[in-house]
């Protein structure tokens, strides 16, 4: 192993109370990306935390806004009235389809840059695959490295100096955790550099959340919902919807995708104690009838850009733009040139994405929740139905799953990934081999942009839910050929051992069709093993 790599790919364990010191340790070194994103990742809430709060019942912090608004205050920009307002964010939250539905907007509102209005479009979503930078995107593009790491100890700098004139004690935190630093810092880079139209996916929830902080969003939409983050947001549609809802705001238009009832009586609730009417968007005709190839091609990618195109439209208008159609007052506007070239041209890495190499294709899509990872099984029997009957001749083509979900129930997703797979192929059996593992990236450790301290590193060290997974596999289906694998860089080498091998009897040509799926950390990780290999 080189040492440059073993330098990027070391394990970083730290905990939230660690942060004094390794600052000490930060400032002796070059103000660079990679001590940009070390000091970052002090600044995570470590597992023991989380699991507290999560076992508490606290729910959501109600006090996050407040505290929030100072540590704002203390970077120098006030919230009422608002510094942020010169941004013209687009808010919005949901529980799946939200950062697909933010990067359609973004795409749609990039088409317009030549005009006078959006002349830079900016982009902030969570979490990222490779690069915690990602997050960050000006024009569809995440910033520099050397952006992050002016943009982020300038915040840095600002919240010690106010540590410092407060004269606050050895125990009072002087930075925010890890996803209130990043919005605070995103909403910094986008100020300096000349942002006008911002769009801004929330983290967790909406009412509470830290991006809650814009008082005046120009559109508001809330994507597909399902039960997620319950410790947090509640266990029932009803009380995820209040949450989610939290965003709506006087004089901002609000979107909302189809919704079960239960769920759309809370929002226009919600909208109407701000004064603002709710609209429901249902699939734009165009993307029904398959008139527009979209650049994320899952059927179940057509709502998100739905409602992308109507929170597109209403933010255009209010910039100015009269001759785009105003989407509250049809069911669907007539889509410009510039939104279809939006719509087709979008990328968003990890999420319904196909890339091929010798032997294999590899579908990569990030799902998380019970809705998504059945959404998921729908995209890769699809996948799974058109490859069949391309290759009707040749023997049985082996199916591969990659997955890991190491905080939430990863066997019930497992089971609803099979049951989504079992309804959409024509064999009882979706995978020929399973690979449990965890999302540690290379035998090395991990690259520090993939840290997470949100995990139990003793389930992590004994591949406890990676074990669990493939007794519960084996109970669903005793024919796949199962594997409990430490890293992903092991996984990705079982899939082309038996990739050759297939290749061997059906021919040179021959591919394998593979799953990964399951946590956004899996998939980001499987990715820097594919460029990084690719590279090297």
């Amino acid at each position: 192993m080189s040492i440059a790599r073993s330098r990027l790919y070391c394990c970083m364990w730290h905990t939230v109370s660690t942060a004094r010191l390794y600052h000490n340790v930060i400032n002796m070194e070059k103000r660079d990306y990679a001590a940009a994103v070390a000091a970052l990742n002090t600044l995570q809430s470590n597992f023991s935390i989380v699991d507290a709060i999560r076992k508490s019942g606290r729910g959501m912090n109600q006090q996050a806004m407040a505290e929030m608004v100072g540590w704002c205050r203390k970077a120098g920009y006030e919230v009422q009235p608002s510094d942020f307002d010169r941004l013209r964010p687009i808010h919005i939250a949901g529980t799946k389809g939200k950062g697909s539905t933010s990067a359609f907007i973004s795409s749609i509102l990039s088409q317009y840059r030549s005009s006078r209005q959006p002349s830079k479009v900016g982009l902030y979503t969570s979490p990222h695959l490779r690069f915690v930078r990602e997050r960050i995107q000006i024009n569809n593009e995440p910033i520099s490295e050397a952006l992050f790491a002016q943009y982020f100890f300038d915040i840095w700098d600002r919240l010690e100096a106010a540590a410092k004139a407060e004269d606050s004690s050895a125990n009072a935190p002087t930075k925010p955790v890890y996803f209130r630093y990043l919005t605070l810092m995103a909403l910094h880079t986008y100020l300096n550099e000349g942002v006008d139209s911002a769009v801004i996916e929330c983290g967790i929830g909406g009412e509470f959340d830290s991006t809650n902080i814009l008082t005046r969003p120009t559109v508001t939409a809330v994507t597909s919902l399902g039960i997620d983050h319950t410790a947090m947001l509640g266990s029932t549609l009803p009380e995820i919807a209040w949450h989610k809802a939290g965003i709506f705001k006087e004089g901002s238009v609000a979107f909302t995708a189809p919704q079960k009832d239960e769920a759309i009586a809370v929002l226009r609730e919600r909208a109407a104690a701000k004064g603002t009417p709710l609209h429901i968007i249902d699939v734009h005709p165009a993307l029904a009838q398959n008139e527009i190839k979209l650049g994320l091609g899952a059927a179940f990618q057509k709502i998100n850009a739905s409602v992308a195109i109507a929170a597109a439209a209403a933010h255009l208008r209010a910039l100015g733009h009269s001759s785009v159609p105003d989407p509250t007052t049809v069911p669907h506007i007539k889509l410009p040139p510039e939104f279809i070239r939006g719509l087709e041209q979008v990328r968003w890495a990890g999420r319904c994405e196909i890339r091929r190499e010798r032997n294999v294709a590899w579908h990569i899509d990030g799902a998380h929740t019970m809705e998504s990872i059945e959404a998921t099984g729908q995209w890769f029997a699809e996948q799974t139905a058109a490859a069949t009957s391309a290759s009707t001749s040749q023997p049985k083509v082996p199916r591969i799953l990659i997955f890991n979900q190491q905080t939430r129930d990863a066997c019930a997703l497992a089971k609803t990934l099979y049951a989504a797979l079992q309804s959409g192929v024509s064999s009882t059996s979706p995978f020929t081999h399973v690979i449990f593992t965890t999302n540690q990236t290379f035998g090395e450790g991990y690259k520090p942009d993939l840290v997470s301290m949100n995990t139990n590193q003793h389930d992590v060290d004994t591949l406890a839910v990676q074990k669990a997974l493939a007794n519960t596999w084996s109970g669903i289906d005793s024919t796949a050929e199962a594997h409990v694998l430490r890293t992903i860089e092991e996984a990705i080498g079982t899939v082309r051992k038996v990739a050759r091998n297939y290749a061997r009897n059906a021919g040179a040509d021959a591919e394998v069709m593979v799953l990964i799926t399951g946590s956004l950390h899996l998939v980001g990780g499987a990715i820097e093993v594919l460029e990084t290999e690719k590279a090297g």
